[in-house]
């Protein structure tokens, strides 16, 4: 019996295994499964698509459980352009979980809902002898003007543009599930000030203010910086990533550094990778800034179907993702 791997599935087994294996056709399916695409777009009417994505929540800390159930999915349909309008969310709880448990994570999500305007109209939710841990999956669904839309697709000539929270994702989870091996590292107050940053592993306001300016958009999560591959596949370019420009919060420089780990495929949720015509990177780092989202050019797409990191003034291929050590966290 060959295994699978944790985490998310590697895409040849998407392409040998999942993707044969989807039902029939149908006309109103404008963009389908298919790898570096996390929503799926259908046709709505005239001038509109409807696009949709659903993402679980699970193996999180208990405090950010309902934080996550609204985010994940809804990064997805924010970097397609479209505002997260509808949720369905199902719920599964282990048996002997409080009230108030369940109470704070829908009070969590409920004021993400309000805070973005997305309304929860179904879902599914209980406690059963099955489930080991909180988890949760959330289908989200927006409206995008046809001319709107926002693929994850690059042209030569186009700027990266990144927003400031690679390996954040890694550096929060890290903060909880291994708190005292980190703390030979960090001080109580660094420690505090990362397990509070998980409110900015989101997409979603990044991908509402950066949607005039770009081309394209993607979430940065599994596996991180590494899905500019995906972009490059799915393209037809090539990529050049100057290392000297990745602007890495302090906190996580230190826990990367602790882990011997290097940035670029690692978890990055609520980065956001912005594709964006030269002519436009200025002004979109500049919105961003205002919104009190840092955010930096990282390098370009090129016509040469290459994809270079320039480190230290040497050129070599830009790492793949083989396997995202956020797994590893958990397997204490």
């Amino acid at each position: 019996m060959v295994e699978l791997p944790p985490g998310k599935l590697r895409n040849e087994l998407l392409r040998e295994v999942v993707f044969p294996n989807l039902g029939v056709g149908d006309a109103k399916v404008i963009y389908g499964p298919r790898e570096g695409f996390d929503s799926a777009v259908l046709e709505y009417d005239d001038e509109n698509y409807l696009v949709i994505a659903t993402d679980p929540t699970l193996g999180v800390p208990r405090e950010t459980f309902g934080f996550f159930t609204y985010h994940f999915a809804s990064s997805d349909v924010a970097v397609f352009g479209a505002n997260p309008r509808w949720l369905v969310v199902d719920i599964l709880l282990p048996p002997g979980t409080g009230r108030e448990f369940l109470r704070t994570a829908m009070g969590d999500l409920h004021g993400e809902c309000l805070k973005y305007g997305s309304s929860i109209i179904g879902g599914h939710t209980g406690a059963y002898p099955s489930v080991s841990e909180p988890t949760s999956t959330t289908t989200a669904i927006g409206i995008v003007r046809k001319h709107e839309l926002k693929l994850p697709l690059a042209k030569p000539g186009d700027k990266i543009i990144v927003t400031a929270k690679v390996g954040l994702e890694f550096a929060v989870s890290a903060a909880y599930f291994r708190e005292e091996e980190l703390s030979k590292i960090l001080p109580k107050k660094e420690l505090m000030s990362l397990k509070r940053s998980f409110y900015f592993e989101t997409a979603v306001p990044d991908a509402l203010v950066a949607r005039p300016y770009v081309r394209g958009m993607h979430d940065a999560t599994e596996g991180g910086l590494t899905a500019l591959h995906e972009i490059a596949e799915n393209s037809g370019v090539g990529f050049r990533v100057y290392a000297e420009k990745l602007n890495l919060d302090p906190l996580v420089k230190k826990v990367l550094a602790f882990y011997g780990l290097e940035p670029w495929s690692v978890s990055s949720t609520g980065t956001l990778i912005a594709i964006t015509p030269p002519e436009n990177a200025d002004s979109l780092i500049v919105e961003l800034i205002k919104n009190g989202i840092l955010a930096f050019e990282l390098g370009e797409f090129t016509e040469e179907k290459d994809r270079i990191l320039v480190e230290n003034n040497e050129e070599k291929p830009f790492p793949e993702f083989r396997e995202d050590p956020y797994v590893g966290l958990y397997d204490v």
